[in-house]
């Protein structure tokens, strides 16, 4: 039999990354010592309070079967919780599911929301996630350029009228991947009405909102007033607390989009085990603690040292307000892939090229704080000896 890849996955943008993969393991190979800027996954280790409610779970024969669809209580009941103490809303028990991370609700939210043939409004530089969910779902992606000029914000005003009235599903993320940019309640209430007036549901990705260094902390969409008729808000514990490999996460707001969303899971996967989701209620009960506070200061101070070393190199940023990552355009006029490549070859390092997030995302490279203030200190000295 000769096998032939589906369409839809025919459909999807080039694996950009698969050059830098290949010389990253050449280099290791080699013996050298390679630093890894590139995927966003945290260095620093669960912590130990949702590691031992972790363990208390596991006995617990309950938890050795299927989950509940909805979810196990104290999970529900921790994250909803937590959304009135941070945000002022309150959830109702249909407003709320969850996810096996949000990632895994990204993909799957346009299989419950968008039919074949309808547009998706996908954010460019953007999470690739976005588009690749539309694809898989029949959808047609349109691109809403994000732009250092209108601080990585869309314009919602530049979207012909007929692109808008096709769409069916917009997708947000603030604060940003790649950008770290973060958007202020005022552009979440221009999306809910531009959403209202357009019939569009609006996924907004806040898997980073708890990831800031300055006040006031990023916002929820669903504090807009009528959210919920219009926008669902996906939450991971995944950089949070520190819990990528744990998959869990949870989706929110308009409870008809939350009860599809539902119906997919229920007929693709068995919902997060509830184990974990014990360890993901002590972890949303446990977000003021100070092991959070040490987590976030110990982000900033890696944020600073790169901002400030990448500066006095000649990079150009904006030294972001939240998120792990640093967005900077490449100095010396160098394509993304050119620069990247070179920062492997010449300095050991890794980093993400822009064009990794979309076309929109040419120029700039992208770095994750992924290492330690003095892994980052010799990051700044190697980029130094190169000749831009």
């Amino acid at each position: 039999m000769e096998f032939e890849a589906t369409e839809r996955l025919k459909a999807l943008p080039p694996y950009l990354f698969v050059e830098i993969d290949r010389k990253k393991r050449a280099a290791i190979a080699a013996g050298r010592d390679v630093i890894n800027l590139g995927i966003g996954d945290p260095d620093l280790p669960t912590h130990e309070f949702i590691i031992e409610r972790l363990n208390q779970a596991l006995a617990n024969q309950t938890h050795h079967r299927y989950p509940p669809n909805e979810g196990i209580a104290r999970f529900r009941e921790a994250a909803m919780r937590f959304f009135t103490r941070r945000y002022g809303v309150q959830l109702g028990p249909t407003e709320f599911h969850p996810l096996i991370g949000s990632k895994e609700g990204l993909g799957h939210l346009p299989l419950a929301t968008v039919n074949p043939g309808r547009t998706v409004l996908i954010p460019e530089p953007g999470y690739p996630v976005y588009r690749s969910a539309a694809i898989f779902a029949g959808g047609v992606p349109y691109t809403m350029p994000l732009t250092e000029s209108r601080q990585w914000l869309p314009d919602l005003d530049a979207i012909p009228s007929q692109v808008a009235r096709d769409a069916a599903l917009m997708f947000l993320n603030y604060p940003n991947n790649p950008t770290g940019a973060c958007a202020p309640l005022s552009f979440y209430e221009q999306a809910v009405d531009f959403a209202r007036q357009n019939d569009i549901i609006i996924a907004s990705d806040a898997a980073y909102n708890e990831m800031y260094y300055d006040e006031p902390p990023p916002p929820s969409i669903l504090q807009v007033p009528g959210a919920k008729d219009v926008a669902v808000e996906l939450h991971s514990c995944s950089k949070t607390f520190n819990m990528t490999g744990w998959r869990l996460g949870f989706v929110a707001g308009n409870s008809d989009v939350v009860a599809a969303l539902a119906r997919v899971k229920a007929n693709l996967d068995s919902g997060p085990f509830g184990a974990i989701q014990e360890a993901g209620a002590a972890a949303y009960d446990g977000i003021e603690r100070n092991e959070i506070r040490d987590q976030i200061a110990a982000y900033r101070r890696r944020r600073d040292v790169l901002c400030d070393g990448l500066r006095k190199l000649g990079f150009q940023l904006e030294t972001p307000r939240a998120t792990f990552y640093i967005w900077t355009r490449v100095p010396g006029g160098l394509d993304s892939m050119s620069a990247v490549s070179r920062i492997l070859d010449e300095a050991a390092v890794v980093c993400v090229p822009g064009t990794g997030f979309g076309s929109g995302g040419e120029g700039y490279v992208r770095f994750a704080l992924t290492v330690d203030v003095a892994r980052i200190r010799t990051v700044v000295a190697r980029l130094s000896e190169m000749k831009w």
